[in-house]
């Protein structure tokens, strides 16, 4: 990705919404971008696993996780399952494990902290849906910029 968080909200100020500074990276690419894809799930991963099943034809999956700091939503598995499936990043409002694996693999990752508990299998959720956190509206076809200094949301690519 060649455009930058900073130059992205100097240039568009307001028509870009900024996600609040709360996550921290894993996963092997610091910098990515594409249009989003939503989940929103509660201590459950199962919805996340079959998303991430399917082609991801270069979005970034955006789960809203409650936030929780319970159990992780990704680990190492569902990473690879990312990278194998074209899901150029995920965002978790929650947990991830496997931290090493994260690490090594070809996906951006962002999530609020790292925990070692799986999470629950019911396949609850919903998919596709507004989610809001951090500050920022996250809508199915959204462009979600990501990079070392934060990431931006904007309602079309903007991409020249």
């Amino acid at each position: 990705m060649n455009l930058m968080t900073t130059d992205l909200s100097d240039e568009y100020g307001d028509q870009v919404q900024v996600v609040d500074p709360l996550f921290r990276h894993f996963g092997q690419h610091a910098r990515f971008a594409g249009p989003i894809a939503t989940l929103k799930v509660f201590e459950d991963n199962s919805l996340v696993r079959s998303t991430l099943e399917t082609p991801g034809n270069g979005r970034v999956l955006v789960v809203d996780g409650g936030g929780s700091l319970r159990c992780a939503l990704v680990g190492g598995q569902l990473g690879e399952l990312a990278v194998k499936n074209n899901w150029v990043g995920i965002v978790v409002f929650g947990c991830v494990r496997d931290s090493v694996e994260l690490h090594a693999q070809a996906v951006g990752i962002r999530a609020l902290a790292l925990h070692p508990r799986k999470s629950v299998k019911k396949g609850e959720g919903s998919s596709n849906v507004p989610v809001q956190f951090a500050g920022v509206r996250f809508l199915p076809g959204y462009w979600l910029y990501a990079d070392e200094d934060g990431m931006v949301v904007s309602s079309q690519s903007l991409a020249t």
